[in-house]
């Protein structure tokens, strides 16, 4: 590794590329995926045969290309890299064509390390198939995307997915102080005061990357402060201030993490938690979602998750959206707020939203039957010889307004779907259905 010098450290690169670990040794957390014999393990090991391509799955900054770069270090295949944000068709095929011409020569396998795959449109992905199927190429492909969503079936089969996870505040300090301590980091120039160790690994988020940079960025403020000409420039909670502007939240908004948002967001509302459901809509809106898309959601979940407890949420819902397309942001996040606290204090009942699938599922395994004939359209001619409308009676000439009829067919005459709960208004509604269901259905027999 090339050591220019710097006044931060031993190199001209950034921290975070001269600490990159060099054996899966210096690779800080992920323990759940390097323990002994583990996939990662058996492709790093010299000599080794494994074929295995990997595809690596996490938020930024939790050392995809680390391990990449550190198999590629231990091992002794030819190793290539590519990026999907430069990389083409083209690129790919003569990676493949130059691994298959390895294998066949020399019989040396190539290891291909693929940033950032999910940039990848489905015929490049498509590419990389015969290499990895006829173990030409051993792929370490790295993505922050769901795979799921972002990487072809075909290629995603004969892939090990590996899921990364944000990195511990341990292993963020463990890997901070490295970073001080090693010669080709800081060098020992640096200490950090407790209250800015906390303060740098808080505002990482689980980032070894972020953690890297905001060091850097503090010690280079500690230093041009600094009235020392010799000996350790402490960083304080002051100078990761000053190099910190704020908080940058990670949302991919076209990623997990939009997913995972998302669904907090809604399981907040349905668990009546104003606080949380607040916070997550803030995350949404500090990292740019579409408003419109929050709108969508709130009134999904007005209409699933309150339904009849409360049937002033959906309208709720729906004016909060028309307000945010009227005024749009930032103003438009005072509507999103008002309808989201209604929506989580509000009485819940998924009954109606049950009702409907309930019949759906009737409905769509057959069980529909004949419409009865007492309820079939009478207005054309020749309906009233086939008996349509014959013995229909009309609810408004009964005093109560409501007459002992039926009105499902007769395969599902004693069917219920909708199951009322005692929650808000909903529980009013519970009472007077049972006093409608007692004359409706009083002997629920079709009419002749």
């Amino acid at each position: 590794m090339a050591q220019g010098e710097s006044t931060l450290g031993g190199n001209t690169a950034p921290l975070a590329v001269r600490m990159r670990p060099r054996s899966l040794s210096e690779v800080a957390g992920q323990d759940q995926l390097l323990s002994a014999g583990s996939p990662l393990q058996a492709l790093a090991a010299p000599g080794s045969q494994s074929a295995v391509s990997v595809i690596l799955w996490g938020p930024p900054g939790t050392g995809k290309t680390s391990l990449a770069h550190a198999i590629a270090s231990s091992s002794d295949r030819r190793c290539v890299e590519l990026s999907a944000v430069t990389a083409g068709v083209k690129d790919v095929r003569t990676v493949m064509e130059e691994a298959q011409s390895q294998q066949d020569l020399y019989g040396v396998r190539t290891l291909l390390f693929l940033d950032e795959i999910h940039r990848f449109s489905k015929a490049q992905q498509d590419a990389l198939l015969p290499g990895v199927e006829n173990g030409w190429v051993t792929l370490i492909a790295a993505t922050t995307e769901n795979p799921s969503f972002s990487v072809v079936t075909p290629l995603l089969s004969r892939s090990l997915l590996l899921r990364l996870e944000p990195l511990s505040d341990e292993a963020l300090a463990t890997l901070l102080q490295r970073a001080l301590d090693e010669p080709f980091g800081l060098a020992g120039k640096f200490s950090v005061e407790n209250e800015a160790r906390d303060a740098i690994i808080g505002f990482a988020s689980g980032d070894a990357r972020r953690v890297l940079t905001s060091l850097e960025a503090s010690a280079g403020i500690a230093q041009q402060l600094s009235k020392k000409k010799t000996g350790v420039i402490a960083i304080t909670a002051e100078h990761v201030s000053s190099a910190v502007d704020r908080a940058l939240l990670r949302y991919d908004r076209n990623g997990d993490e939009h997913y995972d948002v998302i669904s907090a967001f809604i399981k907040s509302i349905r668990g009546s938690d104003p606080d949380a459901a607040i916070h997550y809509l803030a995350r949404m809106i500090s990292a740019g979602e579409d408003p419109r898309f929050i709108a969508r959601r709130l009134i999904i979940s007005a209409a699933e998750d309150i339904g009849l407890a409360d049937s002033h949420a959906l309208s709720v819902a729906t004016a909060a959206a028309e307000a945010v397309a009227l005024i749009g942001m930032p103003e438009g996040r005072i509507p999103l707020a008002e309808a989201v606290i209604y929506l989580a204090t509000a009485p819940k009942s998924n009954a109606a939203y049950n009702a409907i699938n309930a019949a759906l599922a009737d409905v769509q395994n057959g069980k529909s039957g004949s419409v009865p004939k007492h309820l079939r359209d009478s207005h054309y001619a020749g309906a009233k010889k086939l008996g349509h409308g014959k013995g229909y009676l009309y609810p408004h000439d009964a005093p109560l307004g409501v007459v002992e009829q039926q009105y499902l067919p007769d395969t599902l005459k004693a069917s219920i779907y909708y199951d009322p709960t005692d929650h808000g208004a909903e529980r009013e509604v519970k009472a007077r259905l049972e006093k409608l269901r007692a004359i409706t259905k009083r002997k629920s027999q079709p009419h002749s």
